[in-house]
This record gives structure tokens, sequence and C-alpha cells, in this order.
């Protein structure tokens, strides 16, 4: 069951890639990340009532709100801002780097340890992604979108760092999620206010879209995630973020747009990097088996 969950949560981020098109045909980026997370807090937030959890927003209201404009603000004001310049897949790819671009910057910042599959990996997915934004022929053309998604997936391994310094302990793990939507919400509606964006009335098929992004590709798969971590432990969890390219390339088929033979490449070298990177040793697994 878990390793169902696992792969739900991962073909629902992949499908975020897809789905944001329909949402962008309709309302402005900021527009379209302020709603995403607005609807989602308001989900989490009825989630933790129903179980009668506390959201402690005043007493770590600092920690929250960091964290909500580093990981939910940032990054989604990058990723739908990206996803306007480049195709689902490419922008798949691209954050598929996030948990080696979060261990390096972990290793520089905060002095866990990097080992050597670590090392070789980041290279490897980076050339990977290069390759796929390049072109992959002696015709240069780098896509806006494709920096800015690049942009978004350092700002996630920024957040990942900064969970693991700032996220409240001893804090119920919906409440946290809940208040870091909340104030992630929060600011990019902020900024869109500021920026006077537009809010227009979404057709059918954006709407159903930004629903399934907000209920399934950002609450479902968040919980089903967690829980994965919880039971596998996180390195076997993190092998499931090579789902997400496939999960777009997927959808991008059933949609009508195959992937290019050098998105198929590059995909190939960033799956194959971070499963590399992720692979728990066999040291690791007798240690987990033992206890």
């Amino acid at each position: 069951m878990t390793y169902a969950l696992l792969a739900v949560a991962t073909i629902l981020w992949g499908a975020n890639f897809n789905l944001s098109k329909h949402v962008l045909a309709d309302e402005p980026a900021l527009i379209a990340a302020a709603a995403r997370f607005d609807i989602a807090a308001a989900a989490m937030l009825a989630l933790c009532a129903v179980r009668r959890t506390p959201v402690p927003i005043l007493r770590h209201g600092r920690a929250y709100a960091i964290l909500g404009a580093v990981g939910v603000a940032g990054f989604n004001a990058l990723f739908f801002y990206g996803m306007k310049w480049t195709s689902p897949v490419n922008g798949a790819l691209i954050m598929a780097t996030s948990p080696l671009l979060t261990a390096t910057l972990a290793y520089f910042v905060s002095g866990d340890r990097l080992g050597v599959r670590q090392f070789l990996a980041l290279p490897i997915a980076l050339g990977g992604v290069a390759f796929v934004v390049l072109g992959g022929g002696a015709r240069v053309h780098i896509a806006f979108g494709d920096i800015l998604m690049l942009a978004g997936s350092f700002c996630w391994a920024i957040y990942n760092v900064l969970t693991g310094r700032m996220m409240p302990r001893g804090v119920d793990g919906f409440a946290n999620t809940a208040a870091v939507m909340l104030t992630g919400g929060l600011a990019l509606s902020a900024a869109a206010a500021l920026a006077h964006a537009r809010v227009a009335v979404p057709h059918a098929g954006a709407f159903i879209s930004l629903m399934a992004m907000s209920l399934g590709g950002t609450v479902l798969s968040y919980l089903f995630w967690n829980s994965g971590i919880a039971r596998l432990g996180a390195a076997r969890t993190a092998l499931f973020m090579n789902v997400v390219p496939v999960s777009s390339m997927a959808f991008s088929v059933l949609e009508g747009r195959a992937p290019t033979l050098t998105q198929i490449a590059g995909g190939a070298a960033v799956i194959g990097a971070v499963t590399l990177a992720a692979w728990p040793s066999g040291r690791s697994l007798v240690r987990r088996s033992a206890a």
C-alpha cells in the first residue's frame, strides 16, 4: 500500500506540470499560484479541524512565514511563471534534480555528509538538464521558462534545507503543513494584489485543473509522500521522484505532445543520476532491517 500511495503522489506531481498549462490559459501566474495554495491551505485547515489538531501559527509565526515565503510563495511563483514559457516535460525534468540540489546545498550550508555517489550524480543530472534545455544539438536555444524552473528547483532545495532547521519540533505534521501552506498562500495573494493581477473567471477545464492541482497534486501528494518517508525512510522514498518526469511525459503523450528524443535522452540521464544518488546502500538497508 505504501508503494501505491507513493506512486500516486508522484503521478499527481507529474500531472501538475501539464495541468498548470490549462490553468495559465485563463489566469495570470500569480493568481494561479495564490489560488492553488489558498485552496490547499483551506483543505489542510479543515483536516486539522476534523482531527482536532491545533495549528500554532502565532507561536511559530516567524518560522512558518519564512518557510511559506520560500517553499510556497517563492517556489510556486517561479513554477507558474516558468511554465508559461517551457514545456511540461522540460519543467518536470528540471525539477527532478531537486533532491541532488538539496543534498549539495545541505553539504555547504549545514555540513551534511555528501557521499561519492552524490558527487558523481550531480554533474550527470545537470548535464542531462543542460542537454534538454540547450536543445541537444549545434543550435543552442535556452527558453526563459527553463531558467525560471531551474531557479525554482534551487528555491525548493533552499526550502528543504530550511525545513530541517526551522520547522517547529513537537508539532503535528498536519498542523505544520497547514501553517506553511497558509502563510505561503497569503504571501502569494498579497503579491498578486500588489501587482494588480486581474482575476478572470476560469473556464471549466481551467477550474478542474486548478482543483486537481490544489487537492490532488498538493494536499494528497504531500500527505502520501510524508507517509512513505515515515514507513520507508527518506532514501528509498526519494527514488520515487523518478516517476515525476515519466508521469509528465505520459500525460503529454495523452494530450498529443510526444516527448522529443532530446527530452528522452536528457531525462534518462537525470533519472539515472537521481537513482544513483538516492539508492540506499546495502549497509543502510541492513541497519534498518536490524532495527
